[in-house]
């Protein structure tokens, strides 16, 4: 008996132009999920035990913005970190925020690298 190939699981080698990050699907991450999803080219799948978060291009995590749907004084890194648990892409993280980049060279300006011509 076969059964059907599922192609969220197949390979593929071609860039998909898209980034993301897995969330704990607890109160904290439920909240950032909800300040994600509506954004342009933002997905938010809840599952049992996750949330994904997914993105074209650049996803942009705004601790400021978070921390007000939170109720909190602030939000940052190290709370982001405490509910992140994968991500794909590129990852800068800055003071006031995370971004996650699909191509790495459109996060070259952030990490200091130079984007020579072959």
């Amino acid at each position: 008996m076969s059964t059907p190939t599922d192609t969220r699981f197949g390979a593929n080698p071609t860039s998909s132009n898209r980034a993301g990050i897995t969330l704990m699907n607890n109160q904290v991450g439920y909240v950032v999920a909800k300040v994600m999803n509506g954004k342009p080219g933002i997905t938010v799948q809840d599952l049992p035990s996750m949330i994904r978060v997914d993105g074209e291009d650049k996803i942009d995590f705004d601790f400021a913005e978070i921390a007000e749907a939170l109720g909190w004084d602030e939000f940052g890194n190290d709370d982001f970190e405490e509910i992140m648990s994968t991500h794909y892409g590129r990852m800068v993280v800055l003071d006031d925020r995370i971004l996650l980049f699909a191509n790495p060279e459109d996060a070259a300006e952030y990490i200091g690298f130079d984007l020579q011509a072959l």
